[in-house]
């Protein structure tokens, strides 16, 4: 929660009147968390349709909460009462912060800031829920881009804890102190970073989407990888979550990623998925197929791999567990140097909060940063020197960050506390 450069008695605006454009699970999420703590929420969406869609969303996770008798019928009906629905721009004038959680479509987004910035009041925070896009050029469109700021929940966001608060290169310390505060008023884990591609969160995450495809075109199992990942301590494996949020939202932001390596390997069999529109639990078929929610392997999808690799000349290996796990972690620690390195993040501890609240990572691992210390930089660094050997410069160059502490034989923590 400490901000070196936003002093404890900067002074934050008041979130009494809090809008969401966008009314879909996310929206929805979003919303809840605002309602749980007292705070009224505006929704507001294209058409009476999409909204009335929302609304019953909302009411349909406060009725998993009623069943499971953690809310009173009552409780349900008083959260309801608090979220208002418009289709109309215009309500939107006394808001305090507009929260927007449309799909990542750069053009939709600047097209919905440029509208907020002529119908909000001065001193509205304009934020977006974007998990990858550049906060600056959304800024840019607005002439107040000292208001805008990326407030990036995770999914299902009335759930889980993390909140990535992205701070432009115009950001007000104003708006931050007050979004860092924001965060606690509505019990979530604020974490500040800076404006790339996939901000820490995703960026980190993208690494080790990768391993775990590139090994299923390797002749992994998915199912293996994922167990592997789950023995280690991870919540579900990165397949699982692959699934879970949407094999086209992946293909999207592959499609999106302007800078991606130079690899026709990436995430190839999500790619060949999407193409059969197996999209993951949401159409009962993705890297798996699904009965209810259980995931089920597929025979298809390790013949897909094995055709499409020999497409693409990548070898068969024998793969043991040791390396499953040194591949997909530590290809995240290599990215979480780069991240540190470039300021993205403020420190090795933000980016172990991020993975142990945002990514089902164990505590007790402490998140990568810190697994990087207790198994040795020196050792994380060793191996991804051997798997540079066996793949190349384009995804396993070490950071030049981790190759310095490990060449000094320290620690991620070591570098943190010399720098005062």
């Amino acid at each position: 929660a400490k901000v070196p450069d936003v002093p404890k008695d900067t002074p934050v605006r008041e979130l009494k009147n809090v809008v969401v454009v966008g009314g879909g699970t996310m929206g929805g999420g979003i919303a809840m968390n605002f309602v749980n703590v007292g705070i009224p929420v505006t929704l507001k969406e294209v058409n009476q349709e999409a909204l009335d869609r929302g609304l019953s969303i909302i009411r349909k996770n406060y009725e998993v909460v009623v069943k499971k008798g953690r809310m009173s019928e009552e409780q349900l009906e008083k959260n309801m009462s608090m979220i208002g629905g418009t289709l109309d721009y215009d309500d939107l004038k006394d808001a305090d912060i507009v929260i927007e959680a449309v799909f990542e479509n750069m053009a939709l987004k600047k097209e919905i800031f440029t509208t907020l910035d002529e119908v909000c009041k001065p001193g509205c925070i304009l934020a977006s829920n974007t998990s990858t896009l550049d906060i600056d050029e959304i800024a840019a469109v607005t002439k107040r881009p000292e208001d805008v700021i990326g407030l990036h929940f995770f999914a299902p966001a009335n759930v889980m804890t993390l909140l990535e608060i992205v701070r432009g290169e115009k950001t007000s310390k104003e708006v931050i102190a007050t979004a860092m505060q924001m965060a606690k008023t509505i019990r979530k884990i604020g974490v500040l970073v800076r404006v790339c591609f996939g901000f820490v969160a995703n960026r980190m995450f993208f690494p080790y989407v990768r391993e775990a495809q590139r090994m299923i075109l390797e002749g992994v199992p998915a199912e293996r990888i994922d167990q592997v990942a789950y023995d280690w301590g991870m919540a579900m494996g990165p397949n699982g979550v692959c699934d879970l949020s949407g094999l086209d939202v992946l293909d999207k932001v592959k499609n999106e990623w302007e800078n991606r390596p130079e690899d026709p390997t990436l995430w190839h069999v999500i790619t060949k998925l999407v193409e059969q529109d197996r999209l993951g639990q949401k159409t009962g078929a993705g890297i798996y197929k699904y009965e209810g929610r259980n995931a089920v392997p597929d025979p298809e999808v390790a013949e897909l791999a094995r055709t499409e690799a020999e497409k693409l000349g990548v070898e068969q290996l024998e793969i043991g567990d040791q390396e499953i796990i040194e591949r997909l972690l530590f290809s995240m620690i290599n990215e979480g140097a780069l991240v540190l390195e470039e300021g993205i993040a403020m420190r090795p501890g933000d980016i172990d909060v991020v993975f142990a609240n945002g990514y089902g990572m164990p505590r007790y691992r402490g998140g990568p940063m810190c697994y990087a210390d207790t198994v040795g930089v020196k050792n994380v660094y060793d191996a991804i020197l051997k798997y540079r050997e066996r793949y190349g410069d384009t995804n396993w160059t070490p950071a030049p960050l981790l190759e310095k502490i490990a060449k000094e034989g320290g620690s991620f923590e070591q570098w943190n506390n010399a720098r005062g």
